[in-house]
């Protein structure tokens, strides 16, 4: 049970609203997920999770235009513009 409700927490950090906050909840989860897997200890396991974490929102960070922001169009698409 506790898994199920990881997997459903970690499936609505995904839903972040910027790209930064999309690669910190990415990278955190691979890195925690791999010294998991290795069988590290707890403090390894935290540590890997915050490595991975800062290096994911400095990649989610490279990939976002500075002034600009998104919009939604009256179509419902989502464009890019600077920002007012």
């Amino acid at each position: 049970m506790t898994r199920i409700i990881a997997l459903f927490a970690g499936l609505l950090m995904l839903a972040a609203c910027t790209q930064t906050e999309k690669g910190a909840v990415a990278g955190g989860a691979l890195g925690g997920g791999i010294a998991a897997v290795s069988g590290a200890s707890a403090g390894g396991i935290a540590a890997a999770t915050a490595g991975g974490a800062i290096v994911g929102a400095l990649i989610g960070r490279s990939t976002e235009r500075r002034g600009y922001c998104r919009y939604r169009g009256a179509d419902g698409r989502i464009y890019e513009a600077r920002c007012n």
